[in-house]
């Protein structure tokens, strides 16, 4: 018998057509562990060879969109959710979610405006930039670094202002408009509700309210209150800190707090701390000297210490921060 007409053994095309297709595979891999890694341009190099080879594929482009997405490369994460958009026979919410971050990071408000309208969310008339009542919401500024969260007012989809008096080492301002991530990373009290919490992208708008902290000693949260009640040209927002603020854990700041085997003891309930510390929003040190002025003049046991103002610059994600996961996610993360 003529061994040479097995039918099992494969053709010459077949084996080619087999290793090209390992090579593929093996390839989208390596793309997707660089991305899963938080090697953002590797993954963006390399999503790219897959383009190149299979450019017809939707998927790859939303990847590569994704990835420029979180290195906050606006002009090209749009480009590739456009034509994600446009392989598509249908609808993805994902992709008209990332092209609408990606175009209001650009300012580009009618294509920011077109995403939102196809992702069915009713927007305010009008062709320029979205000023809406989107609800509150929670913000995590930098999320790659100390994760501050503050309450902010959505004016848009993904573009919020903040509530509180942030703290001056996170580099943002009382009032500053900032761009944030279409997911919820978490939940925050709000009230007697809870609301989302979105990891920030992206200052867009800086804030004329400079951030002053200030030390005082007083008798009784109503001598806050009655600081709080002065209403003066300049003055953004005034915050206690010493009671609005708590240092949290990681887990913490995804909105699932827990018990620390290192917890300090609780300070008993009803005691109060006379020093406190406070946030003021103002425009000017003079606008803050002339409130304090009149609030410690007010009542006795009213004491002014110190005024403080540094600025502290933006911080950035650095190579392999994989900082835009929730906390589930994160916890699953090997």
């Amino acid at each position: 018998m003529d061994m040479s007409t097995d039918h099992d053994t494969p053709h010459d095309g077949d084996l080619l057509d087999d290793e090209i297709l390992g090579e593929r595979q093996a390839l989208e891999g390596r793309a997707y562990d660089a991305f899963h890694e938080g090697d953002l341009q590797q993954a963006v190099a390399l999503f790219g060879e897959l383009i190149a080879i299979a450019p017809e594929v939707p998927y790859l482009h939303y990847m590569r969109g994704l990835a420029h997405k979180y290195l906050r490369n606006w002009p090209a994460s749009l480009r590739d959710n456009l034509e994600s958009e446009r392989l598509r026979d249908e609808f993805d919410v994902a992709t008209a979610w990332n092209a609408g971050i990606a175009a209001t990071g650009m300012a580009d408000w009618a294509e920011a405006r077109r995403q939102w309208t196809r992702s069915g969310i009713t927007l305010p008339e009008g062709e320029g930039p979205i000023e809406g009542n989107f609800g509150v919401a929670c913000m995590r500024l930098a999320p790659w670094a100390d994760a501050e969260v503050v309450y902010m007012s959505r004016i848009d989809p993904v573009r919020a202002r903040i509530d509180n008096v942030p703290l001056p080492e996170s580099g943002f301002r009382f009032g500053d408009i900032v761009l944030h991530d279409g997911a919820s990373t978490g939940q925050r009290t709000y009230g007697e509700r809870q609301v989302p919490v979105f990891n920030a992208m992206q200052r867009l708008q800086v804030s004329d309210m400079a951030t002053f902290t200030v030390f005082v000693q007083c008798d009784s949260a109503d001598d806050i209150a009655a600081l709080e009640a002065i209403n003066l040209p300049g003055i953004g927002m005034i915050e206690d800190w010493t009671a609005t603020v708590r240092r949290l854990c990681r887990r913490c700041s995804y909105g699932t707090p827990h018990q620390h085997d290192d917890d300090a003891e609780a300070v008993e309930e009803g005691t109060w701390a006379r020093g406190r510390d406070l946030g003021i929003a103002a425009q000017s040190l003079a606008a803050v000297e002339t409130l304090l002025a009149m609030w410690t003049a007010a009542a006795p046991g009213r004491l002014l210490e110190a005024i403080e103002q540094h600025e502290h610059p933006l911080s950035d994600p650095e190579p392999g921060q994989v900082w835009w996961l929730g906390e589930e996610e994160e916890g699953a993360q090997v």
